[in-house]
Protein backbone atom coordinates (compact mmCIF):
# COMPACT_ATOMS: atom_id res chain seq x y z
CA UNK A 1 0.00 0.00 0.00
CA UNK A 2 3.12 2.42 0.48
CA UNK A 3 3.32 4.69 -3.15
CA UNK A 4 6.78 4.69 -4.92
CA UNK A 5 8.98 7.27 -4.25
CA UNK A 6 12.61 8.02 -4.27
CA UNK A 7 12.73 8.44 -0.68
CA UNK A 8 12.37 4.31 -0.55
CA UNK A 9 15.22 1.37 -1.44
CA UNK A 10 13.22 -1.67 -2.06
CA UNK A 11 15.34 -4.34 -2.08
CA UNK A 12 14.84 -6.99 -5.08
CA UNK A 13 13.89 -10.21 -3.40
CA UNK A 14 10.83 -11.32 -1.50
CA UNK A 15 11.79 -12.88 1.77
CA UNK A 16 10.35 -15.74 3.89
CA UNK A 17 9.88 -15.90 7.33
CA UNK A 18 11.33 -19.09 9.32
CA UNK A 19 10.41 -18.93 13.09
CA UNK A 20 11.87 -21.69 14.85
CA UNK A 21 9.95 -23.50 17.51
CA UNK A 22 11.36 -25.74 20.20
CA UNK A 23 9.62 -28.85 20.86
CA UNK A 24 11.33 -29.62 23.74
CA UNK A 25 14.49 -31.63 22.89
CA UNK A 26 17.10 -29.26 24.11
CA UNK A 27 20.45 -30.48 25.96
CA UNK A 28 20.25 -30.84 29.42
CA UNK A 29 21.62 -27.52 30.69
CA UNK A 30 20.99 -25.39 27.25
CA UNK A 31 19.75 -21.73 28.66
CA UNK A 32 20.95 -19.92 26.40
CA UNK A 33 18.29 -17.71 24.59
CA UNK A 34 17.88 -15.69 21.54
CA UNK A 35 19.99 -16.54 18.53
CA UNK A 36 22.32 -17.75 20.40
CA UNK A 37 19.79 -20.83 21.12
CA UNK A 38 19.20 -21.54 17.07
CA UNK A 39 22.68 -20.87 16.14
CA UNK A 40 23.91 -24.28 15.77
CA UNK A 41 21.36 -26.15 14.45
CA UNK A 42 19.65 -22.89 12.27
CA UNK A 43 22.47 -19.83 11.80
CA UNK A 44 25.50 -22.12 11.16
CA UNK A 45 24.10 -24.65 8.88
CA UNK A 46 23.21 -22.29 6.86
CA UNK A 47 25.92 -19.83 6.44
CA UNK A 48 27.81 -22.97 5.47
CA UNK A 49 25.56 -23.28 2.22
CA UNK A 50 26.37 -19.94 1.66
CA UNK A 51 22.13 -18.82 2.80
CA UNK A 52 22.20 -15.15 3.50
CA UNK A 53 19.83 -14.47 6.34
CA UNK A 54 17.96 -11.50 7.87
CA UNK A 55 17.80 -11.98 12.02
CA UNK A 56 14.99 -10.30 14.02
CA UNK A 57 14.67 -11.27 17.67
CA UNK A 58 11.45 -10.06 19.21
CA UNK A 59 10.42 -10.02 23.29
CA UNK A 60 8.50 -13.22 22.58
CA UNK A 61 10.53 -14.93 20.04
CA UNK A 62 13.24 -15.13 17.06
CA UNK A 63 12.47 -15.15 13.46
CA UNK A 64 15.18 -15.62 10.47
CA UNK A 65 14.15 -14.09 7.16
CA UNK A 66 15.40 -15.91 4.00
CA UNK A 67 15.20 -14.96 0.27
CA UNK A 68 12.31 -17.23 -1.71
CA UNK A 69 14.86 -18.09 -4.13
CA UNK A 70 16.79 -20.30 -1.41
CA UNK A 71 13.66 -21.93 0.16
CA UNK A 72 14.80 -25.17 -1.20
CA UNK A 73 18.67 -25.25 0.14
CA UNK A 74 17.17 -23.87 3.55
CA UNK A 75 15.16 -27.12 3.47
CA UNK A 76 17.48 -29.45 2.30
CA UNK A 77 19.64 -27.94 4.93
CA UNK A 78 17.55 -27.88 8.03
CA UNK A 79 15.39 -31.11 6.90
CA UNK A 80 17.43 -33.96 8.96
CA UNK A 81 17.14 -31.48 12.38
CA UNK A 82 13.73 -29.63 11.69
CA UNK A 83 10.30 -31.09 11.07
CA UNK A 84 9.60 -28.28 8.45
CA UNK A 85 5.96 -26.83 8.21
CA UNK A 86 4.52 -24.12 5.97
CA UNK A 87 1.45 -22.32 6.65
CA UNK A 88 -1.75 -22.89 4.59
CA UNK A 89 -5.03 -20.49 5.03
CA UNK A 90 -3.73 -20.91 8.98
CA UNK A 91 -2.76 -24.62 8.78
CA UNK A 92 0.09 -25.51 9.38
CA UNK A 93 0.98 -28.26 6.07
CA UNK A 94 4.56 -30.38 6.58
CA UNK A 95 7.17 -29.92 3.66
CA UNK A 96 9.19 -32.57 2.58
CA UNK A 97 12.67 -32.46 0.75
CA UNK A 98 10.78 -34.10 -2.28
CA UNK A 99 8.38 -30.47 -2.59
CA UNK A 100 10.96 -28.63 -3.37
CA UNK A 101 13.64 -31.01 -5.28
CA UNK A 102 12.79 -30.03 -8.84
CA UNK A 103 14.17 -26.16 -7.53
CA UNK A 104 17.33 -27.29 -5.64
CA UNK A 105 20.87 -26.96 -6.83
CA UNK A 106 23.63 -27.79 -4.81
CA UNK A 107 25.16 -25.34 -3.10
CA UNK A 108 28.47 -24.15 -4.30
CA UNK A 109 31.25 -24.53 -1.00
CA UNK A 110 31.06 -20.95 0.72
CA UNK A 111 34.11 -19.13 0.91
CA UNK A 112 35.77 -17.66 4.25
CA UNK A 113 33.32 -15.16 5.64
CA UNK A 114 34.38 -11.87 6.15
CA UNK A 115 35.12 -10.60 9.82
CA UNK A 116 33.43 -7.10 10.19
CA UNK A 117 34.72 -4.90 12.76
CA UNK A 118 32.51 -4.98 15.75
CA UNK A 119 32.10 -1.92 17.88
CA UNK A 120 30.47 -1.95 21.63
CA UNK A 121 28.61 1.28 22.70
CA UNK A 122 28.53 2.03 26.66
CA UNK A 123 24.79 2.52 26.03
CA UNK A 124 22.57 0.54 28.29
CA UNK A 125 19.30 -1.18 26.60
CA UNK A 126 16.08 -2.38 27.57
CA UNK A 127 13.69 -5.55 26.12
CA UNK A 128 10.67 -4.57 26.80
CA UNK A 129 7.07 -5.10 25.78
CA UNK A 130 3.38 -3.38 25.15
CA UNK A 131 -0.11 -5.08 26.33
CA UNK A 132 -1.79 -4.14 22.93
CA UNK A 133 -4.73 -2.47 24.32
CA UNK A 134 -2.01 0.20 26.56
CA UNK A 135 -0.65 1.00 22.79
CA UNK A 136 -2.88 3.86 22.50
CA UNK A 137 -1.85 5.48 26.08
CA UNK A 138 1.81 5.71 24.76
CA UNK A 139 1.40 6.08 21.13
CA UNK A 140 2.25 10.19 21.03
CA UNK A 141 5.09 8.74 22.86
CA UNK A 142 5.67 6.40 20.93
CA UNK A 143 5.32 8.52 17.73
CA UNK A 144 7.68 11.21 19.04
CA UNK A 145 10.75 8.40 19.73
CA UNK A 146 10.43 6.61 16.39
CA UNK A 147 10.20 9.77 14.14
CA UNK A 148 11.58 12.96 16.01
CA UNK A 149 14.03 12.50 18.39
CA UNK A 150 17.33 11.08 17.00
CA UNK A 151 20.84 12.99 16.47
CA UNK A 152 22.09 13.04 13.10
CA UNK A 153 23.20 9.75 11.92
CA UNK A 154 26.82 9.24 12.63
CA UNK A 155 29.53 8.84 9.60
CA UNK A 156 29.61 5.33 8.35
CA UNK A 157 33.12 5.13 8.25
CA UNK A 158 33.84 5.84 11.85
CA UNK A 159 35.81 3.01 13.09
CA UNK A 160 36.09 3.74 16.97
CA UNK A 161 36.17 0.36 18.82
CA UNK A 162 34.59 2.02 22.11
CA UNK A 163 31.62 4.31 21.43
CA UNK A 164 30.27 6.33 23.79
CA UNK A 165 26.72 6.40 22.95
CA UNK A 166 24.74 4.83 19.94
CA UNK A 167 20.92 6.12 19.18
CA UNK A 168 19.23 3.09 18.92
CA UNK A 169 14.97 2.05 18.91
CA UNK A 170 13.80 -0.93 17.51
CA UNK A 171 9.66 -1.52 17.52
CA UNK A 172 7.94 -4.71 15.94
CA UNK A 173 4.30 -5.52 15.80
CA UNK A 174 3.93 -9.25 15.03
CA UNK A 175 0.83 -11.26 15.08
CA UNK A 176 -0.54 -8.61 17.71
CA UNK A 177 2.80 -8.96 19.78
CA UNK A 178 4.62 -5.99 20.65
CA UNK A 179 8.39 -5.97 20.57
CA UNK A 180 10.65 -2.69 22.06
CA UNK A 181 14.14 -2.34 22.45
CA UNK A 182 15.01 1.05 23.80
CA UNK A 183 18.08 2.69 25.63
CA UNK A 184 17.66 3.37 29.17
CA UNK A 185 17.59 6.67 29.01
CA UNK A 186 14.73 6.63 26.70
CA UNK A 187 12.63 4.24 28.88
CA UNK A 188 12.44 6.95 31.66
CA UNK A 189 10.00 9.15 29.22
CA UNK A 190 7.58 6.28 29.15
CA UNK A 191 5.15 5.36 32.17
CA UNK A 192 6.86 2.27 33.98
CA UNK A 193 3.66 0.62 34.95
CA UNK A 194 3.13 0.05 30.69
CA UNK A 195 6.75 -1.16 29.61
CA UNK A 196 6.43 -4.52 30.62
CA UNK A 197 9.95 -6.89 30.81
CA UNK A 198 11.57 -9.42 32.71
CA UNK A 199 11.37 -10.32 36.67
CA UNK A 200 14.64 -9.43 36.94
CA UNK A 201 14.66 -6.44 35.16
CA UNK A 202 18.17 -6.77 33.38
CA UNK A 203 19.76 -4.43 31.24
CA UNK A 204 21.47 -5.56 27.96
CA UNK A 205 24.97 -4.18 26.26
CA UNK A 206 24.98 -3.64 22.42
CA UNK A 207 27.61 -5.29 19.76
CA UNK A 208 27.39 -3.69 16.73
CA UNK A 209 29.05 -5.51 13.75
CA UNK A 210 30.03 -3.58 10.10
CA UNK A 211 32.23 -0.88 9.02
CA UNK A 212 30.55 -0.07 6.30
CA UNK A 213 26.79 -0.74 4.98
CA UNK A 214 26.50 -4.65 5.31
CA UNK A 215 23.70 -5.03 2.41
CA UNK A 216 21.61 -8.25 2.14
CA UNK A 217 23.78 -10.27 0.15
CA UNK A 218 26.43 -11.68 2.51
CA UNK A 219 26.29 -14.60 4.22
CA UNK A 220 27.89 -15.64 7.69
CA UNK A 221 27.26 -12.05 9.65
CA UNK A 222 25.13 -13.74 11.71
CA UNK A 223 27.16 -16.80 12.38
CA UNK A 224 29.97 -14.11 13.38
CA UNK A 225 28.50 -13.29 16.39
CA UNK A 226 26.09 -16.32 17.07
CA UNK A 227 28.81 -19.18 16.84
CA UNK A 228 31.53 -17.59 19.47
CA UNK A 229 28.12 -17.03 21.81
CA UNK A 230 26.87 -20.12 21.65
CA UNK A 231 30.13 -21.82 22.45
CA UNK A 232 30.10 -19.82 25.71
CA UNK A 233 26.24 -20.35 25.92
CA UNK A 234 25.52 -16.80 26.31
CA UNK A 235 22.02 -15.34 25.46
CA UNK A 236 21.78 -12.84 23.01
CA UNK A 237 19.01 -10.53 20.95
CA UNK A 238 19.86 -9.95 17.58
CA UNK A 239 18.58 -7.45 14.79
CA UNK A 240 19.59 -7.43 10.88
CA UNK A 241 19.41 -3.84 9.51
CA UNK A 242 20.84 -2.57 5.99
CA UNK A 243 23.75 -0.83 7.71
CA UNK A 244 24.84 -2.77 10.55
CA UNK A 245 23.61 -5.91 12.44
CA UNK A 246 22.87 -5.42 16.64
CA UNK A 247 23.58 -8.35 18.96
CA UNK A 248 22.52 -7.15 22.84
CA UNK A 249 24.03 -9.55 25.46
CA UNK A 250 23.37 -9.23 28.96
CA UNK A 251 25.28 -6.23 30.62
CA UNK A 252 27.21 -8.48 33.04
CA UNK A 253 28.75 -10.65 30.22
CA UNK A 254 29.48 -7.82 27.93
CA UNK A 255 33.40 -8.11 28.69
CA UNK A 256 33.36 -11.63 28.39
CA UNK A 257 31.66 -11.02 25.14
CA UNK A 258 33.60 -8.65 23.22
CA UNK A 259 37.03 -11.16 24.59
CA UNK A 260 35.39 -13.92 22.46
CA UNK A 261 34.74 -12.10 19.60
CA UNK A 262 37.83 -10.27 19.64
CA UNK A 263 40.12 -13.77 19.82
CA UNK A 264 37.91 -15.00 17.05
CA UNK A 265 39.21 -11.95 14.65
CA UNK A 266 42.53 -12.17 15.91
CA UNK A 267 42.57 -16.30 15.40
CA UNK A 268 41.18 -15.55 11.56
CA UNK A 269 44.26 -13.26 10.69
Amino acid sequence: ELPPSEFMQVADSTWLVLSVVSNGREPPGCQATGVTKIARSVIAPLAEHHVSVLMLSTYQTDFILVRERDLPVVIHTLAGEFDIYREESGECVPVTCDDVSNGFLKPKPAANPTLHPVQSPQTRFCVLTVAPDTLPAIATMLIDVLFYSHSPPREVGASSQDLDSITFFSFSLIEGYISIVMDAETQKRFPSNLLLTSSTGELWRMVRIGGQPLGFDECGIVAQIAEPLAAADISAYYISTFNFDHALVPEEGIAEVIQLLQQRQDSSR
